[in-house]
Parts: C-alpha cells; structure tokens; sequence
C-alpha cells in the first residue's frame, strides 16, 4: 500500500510563491511516476505536472509552464511542486498522486492519491 500526504498550501499574494511537498510511504517510490494535480469549486481535477521514476522527464500542464516546477527525491520518497509567480486562477485544492503506467495527464491512470492542501492566491 502507498500513502501519500501533501504539505505547503497556504495563502498568498498574486505574484508570489509556495513550495508543495509529497511524502510517500511504501519500499516502491521509484517505481511510480508522481503526478499532481488541482481542483477548484466546480471543477473538474486537472492535470498540472508529472514526473517519471527517473526524475529527469517532467511534463506540464499549458497553464503552468514555466511558472511551476516538478521535482522529486528518490531517496527521501519526496515529491515538490515549486510554484512562481502564483495567479488568482491557480486557487485550487492540489493532489499529488502516483501510477505505474498510463497517460500522466489522465487523473483515473493514477492508482494513489494525497489528501490534497489547499492554494489560495488573492489578487
């Protein structure tokens, strides 16, 4: 079994930054690729960034390039969202998740999920 738990959401600033972190348990960590995830009232969860087991082959959601960064530890069984430049429609609940195979912008690929901390930007 793997648990995720997601840390770092908070309040801030339009135009700010917050790191999110992912602690994972479970012996497996580098075999999944981690992906996460957000959800504002009324909308449907969606695709922000992945990162392969290998942690050198990210991808990311149009809407964030170049703003937020994926990135993870193998060996501290971690997974980060750097996110810069922070705007209004960024406010969401984030999810950090982990899969085994599948398409990494599809949330139903993914096999584990955090519980998800909340990001809100004011403007």
């Amino acid at each position: 079994q793997v648990q995720l738990v997601e840390s770092g959401g908070g309040l801030v600033q339009a135009g700010g930054s917050l790191r999110l972190s992912c602690a994972v348990s479970g012996r497996t960590f580098s075999r999944y690729w981690m992906g996460w995830f957000r959800q504002a009232p009324g909308k449907e969860r969606e695709f922000v960034a992945a990162i392969f087991s290998s942690a050198v082959t990210a991808y990311y959601a149009d809407s964030v390039k170049g703003r937020f960064t994926i990135s993870r530890d193998n060996a501290k069984n971690t997974v980060s969202l750097q996110m810069n430049s922070l705007k209004a429609e960024d406010t969401a609940v984030y999810y950090c998740a982990a899969a085994q195979h599948g398409v990494p912008s599809i949330p139903s690929e993914y096999d584990y999920w955090g519980q998800g901390t909340q990001v809100t930007v004011s403007s």
